[in-house]
């Protein structure tokens, strides 16, 4: 596969990008890898139009960027554990992702980063939001930095408990809990962002309660803000590739009841750190 043909246009000055040229149902040499990786690091989350993707082909495309993640209890596709279904229609109790968040943040070793697949999308809405939590990060005063450095929060999976079999889940009895740093450093940029979410952190440790929660208000206000965001426009076969240690979704539910359908393959990542 050759990238004379290759364009990258960014969405926004601090996160987004589409990349045209690229046919992801073929496997990606070396080059074009060595593009996506370097796209993906520099705009945090990158889109591709008209890829007419099989379940394999999508495996395979996450595969090549790292050992795939299973997720703890949502529902997947054909029995495949890797491949999870998203969903919602006019019958759905929930969209998937409708607040601010990083996935599956309470595991020990949270995801790397996800490609979200749709093959059926609303004729209106069902549009996704991304937020860069390097300029969330960048944004705070040097000395509410000073303070964050430090501290850790408690990640848990209780937004799972019950939510899943509702849609055709895995019933689980036990979920995970992990504590990671507030502030954490990317692996491979160097870079540091603000990693707490309203999905899962819970409380930050060594807080008293109520300072805790006014704590997390202020942070999670603050990462919503519109000038770190980016607004993808979902068409039939469209695909996102988010960085999941330094990216923020809220997906839209305003289509109901009208249908929005795909697949999103995860892959594994590592312990975060300051």
């Amino acid at each position: 596969m050759r990238n004379d043909n290759v364009k990258i246009e960014p969405l926004t000055g601090h996160i987004g990008a589409e990349i045209q040229g690229i046919d992801l149902r073929e496997p990606l040499d070396d080059q074009s890898y060595a593009t996506v990786r370097r796209a993906l690091m520099e705009h945090l989350v990158i889109f591709f139009r008209d890829q007419e993707l099989t379940p394999d082909q999508h495996v395979a495309l996450g595969q090549r960027f790292g050992e795939l993640h299973i997720h703890p209890s949502a529902p997947c596709v054909d029995n495949r554990p890797e491949l999870m279904k998203i969903h919602a229609d006019g019958t759905s109790p929930f969209a998937e992702g409708t607040n601010w968040h990083t996935d599956v943040s309470c595991d020990a070793e949270p995801p790397m980063g996800s490609l979200l697949h749709l093959t059926t999308v609303p004729t209106v809405g069902g549009d996704t939001l991304f937020a860069s939590m390097y300029a969330a990060y960048d944004a705070l005063s040097d000395m509410m930095k000073e303070i964050l450095d430090p501290m850790v929060a408690v990640h848990t999976g209780e937004v799972y408990v019950g939510r899943y079999e509702q849609i055709g889940g895995a019933q689980r009895r036990e979920y995970q809990a992990s504590e990671h740093p507030v502030i954490r450093t990317h692996p491979e940029t160097g870079r540091k962002s603000l990693y707490v979410n309203g999905g899962f952190t819970k409380r930050i440790v060594g807080l008293k309660p109520a300072e805790s929660t006014a704590l997390l208000n202020f942070l999670l206000e603050h990462l919503a803000n519109p000038q770190f965001q980016c607004r993808f426009k979902w068409r039939q076969n469209s695909l996102a590739f988010w960085d999941n240690r330094c990216v923020q979704h809220h997906a839209t539910w305003d289509y109901f009841p009208q249908t929005r359908s795909g697949i999103r393959v995860t892959i594994k990542g590592d312990r975060p750190f300051h």
